[in-house]
């Protein structure tokens, strides 16, 4: 049996976190806005989304599944981090966010001043 080694990757330490704009696909649902957030390797608990004057920021720290340490690696993880200015038209008080294997989703609802509304109509 001939014994094959493990070629030694060359070791250099960033000066920087990198840092990437996670993908986003949004969409106008009945009552607001759906914001889908590709978030790969990164657990809910390593999410935080904040809105502070009238920007919604989203920051991600990705993690390594295995705890040991590599021997070999040709790609890193990231961190996540994007800002989205809001509108007048989103309830802020009213955001939610879900995450389910690594995606985020963030549904925006709709403000009551601009939700449609039904004017009745009197007969004289």
């Amino acid at each position: 049996m001939k014994e094959t080694t493990v070629p030694q990757q060359r070791q250099t330490a960033p000066t920087e976190t990198r840092t990437l704009t996670p993908p986003v696909d949004i969409y106008e649902v009945e009552d607001g806005l759906a914001v889908i957030v590709d978030l790969p390797g990164v657990a809910k608990e390593d999410v935080d989304v904040r809105v502070e004057n009238d920007v919604l920021t989203l920051s991600c720290k990705s993690k390594a599944a295995l705890p040991e340490t590599a021997i070999y690696t040709e790609f890193q993880l990231a961190n996540f981090f994007r800002q989205f200015q809001l509108s007048d038209r989103v309830d802020q008080e009213k955001i939610r966010a879900e995450a389910k294997n690594g995606v985020l989703t963030l549904h925006l609802p709709k403000a009551e001043k601009s939700m449609p509304k039904k004017i009745a109509v009197q007969v004289n």
